[in-house]
């Protein structure tokens, strides 16, 4: 083999490769159970949107201003949406793909194989990582995407009428929207760290599944209990109605960018105590 093949099969080694990243978020999203979670997640905007047509003669006093401002601008329905969906089932499809993503492997004795291709450690909890932050988002773009489909489709468009009463094109609203939908599904992402870190201490995915939903509604029931008001700022779950902001003109950044160091500082503590479980851990199956 003359030098010049050498070196070019040394850098061939070295490339990065999407390979295994590619593998993964096709057994992510070819796994029926995942498929059904996506579905059962465009129900409530499709929900929403059918029951406010049916009663738009009779809107509701007390209801929440987003679902107040559906019959005005359809939009409105991806918003209400997201807003029920994250207290349970975004959570919920959230705790399936981290829950699942080491202990999964664990469970059908494939982690040995995985570790033997050779794939390290840190890489593979990287790898699954992303396709647990790429499930995540799709997750909430499901709700966001159907539910602006269905009330365009019911209830029109046209100017967006913010928060602030202010109004905002077409254009604007969507692009507002979009930003509603990343934010939280990047928030979503530290509870994907904590899900993927508690799917290192067991080869039971469901377990880690459950833990996962346990800390998410605790963290819900503590942000709901007044006596506890110090606890607040940090909680998980605390700052991810904080989208809400992005309808706002002018925009109110203090709330999404606590928000966003929040889900950071979640997501490096729980991918460091991954790491630290991962690299320690006995793979025996």
């Amino acid at each position: 083999m003359s030098a010049a093949e050498a070196t070019t099969i040394a850098q061939t080694r070295r490339r990065p490769s999407t390979r295994f990243l590619r593998s993964e978020l096709r057994l992510l999203f070819g796994r029926r159970r995942n498929q059904l979670a996506l579905l059962v997640l465009a129900g409530p905007p499709l929900l929403i949107s059918i029951a406010v047509r049916s009663s738009v003669s009779q809107p509701g006093r007390d209801a929440p201003d987003f679902f107040s401002s559906i019959t005005q601008n359809g939009l409105f329905v991806a918003l209400a949406a997201m807003t029920i969906e994250m207290t349970l089932f975004l959570p919920l499809a959230t705790a399936a793909a981290a829950g699942d993503a080491i202990a999964g492997e664990a469970n059908t004795g494939t982690l040995r194989y995985l570790l033997t291709v050779p794939v390290g450690r840190i890489r593979l909890l990287m790898v699954k990582f992303a396709g647990v932050v790429v499930f995540v988002l799709a997750a909430v773009f499901v709700v966001s995407v159907v539910g602006m489909a269905m009330g365009l489709i019911l209830f029109g468009g046209g100017d967006l009428t913010t928060l602030s009463g202010s109004q905002l094109g077409m254009g604007t609203g969507i692009v507002r929207v979009i930003g509603a939908t990343v934010y939280l599904g990047l928030s979503l992402t530290a509870l994907g760290a904590i899900g993927l870190f508690l799917s290192t201490l067991t080869e039971q995915p469901v377990a880690a599944m459950l833990a996962t939903i346990v800390i998410s509604t605790a963290s819900f029931i503590l942000d709901a209990i007044p006596q506890v008001g110090f606890l607040h700022p940090y909680l998980l779950t605390h700052h991810w109605a904080a989208y809400g902001d992005l309808l706002r003109d002018p925009v109110s950044w203090a709330g999404i960018e606590h928000g966003l160091y929040c889900a950071a500082a979640y997501v490096v503590v729980f991918l460091l105590a991954a790491w630290a479980r991962l690299s320690t851990k006995d793979i025996t199956s």
